[in-house]
């Protein structure tokens, strides 16, 4: 009890901050709020099968070193088991287009990344033209030396810049949780749900660690139920994505995702 009462203690401070200090780039639209997305926890009995895993993951590869043959292998993969989307370098979001056209699976493109410290006006213009490229939703990496400062107001318009830029398709802000404290985490998520991204998401891979259980909870108790969480980093089997969707997760992000769907096991990092 006393964590919850914790917990609510600094959204509560936060979402005064925010109420005090609303970003510029939500001026005239303060009420909307994420683009429609399916941010629905998943409940763990409907996956019966390692295949019913399929339609949360999203297919990543975001190796620097990662050339068009790479990516468009990554797009097949998607289209032929299903998985929800691809997510890759911006660079690359107008191959995956092309090949997933069609398909269930659509493009991601990663914005800021991987250390979010981009100018936000930089993120905004990689999200537009991810867009223009085919993208249909964005991963941004949050600005993590602001929000270790206290620097609400620039995490907020950060954010907020994206997701405006970014309209109607939906923004995942990724907290890369394993630099941050406990309180943080809590800031990231309350700041990501003031600004109307549709997920909060853990980790970019490139970081010191992946996605944990005790994350996932976490950032799920925090954005309640219209908010998706994203579970990134680490997840290289079925058995480590079922933890995470009953954790609280309802899209995973990873590099072996046809080995989780297959029944193995990867040695991928991401």
């Amino acid at each position: 009890m006393a964590e919850a009462q914790d917990i609510q203690r600094l959204v509560e401070e936060i979402a005064d901050h925010v109420r005090r200090n609303p970003p510029a780039s939500q001026a005239g639209r303060q009420g909307q709020g994420a683009p429609s997305v399916r941010t629905a926890r998943v409940a763990p009995e409907s996956i019966r099968s390692n295949a019913d895993l399929a339609p949360y993951i999203d297919h990543t590869l975001l190796k620097p070193e990662a050339t068009r043959e790479d990516v468009a292998r990554v797009a097949r993969e998607a289209a032929e088991h299903g998985f929800a989307t691809v997510c890759v370098n911006s660079s690359h979001v107008a191959t995956v287009a092309g090949i997933l056209a069609g398909s269930r699976s659509v493009p991601i493109a990663v914005v800021g990344f991987p250390l979010g410290a981009a100018l936000s006006s930089a993120k905004a213009f990689e999200a537009r033209e991810a867009i223009a490229a085919g993208a249909r939703e964005i991963d941004m990496v949050v600005h993590v030396g602001a929000l270790k400062a206290r620097d609400y107001t620039l995490v907020l318009e950060d954010i907020s810049q994206v997701v405006e830029a970014s309209r109607p398709y939906p923004v995942k802000v990724i907290l890369e949780t394993s630099l941050l404290s406990r309180d943080e985490k809590i800031a990231a998520c309350v700041l990501s749900k003031a600004a109307g991204a549709a997920f909060v998401k853990t980790s970019t891979g490139f970081g010191s660690g992946g996605a944990t259980v005790e994350d996932v909870a976490l950032m799920r108790q925090v954005v309640g139920e219209d908010v998706g969480v994203k579970a990134s980093g680490g997840i290289r089997s079925a058995e480590d994505a079922l933890k995470m969707i009953q954790a609280g997760a309802n899209r995973l992000g990873a590099s072996a995702s046809v080995a989780i769907v297959s029944g193995e096991r990867s040695t991928a990092k991401y």
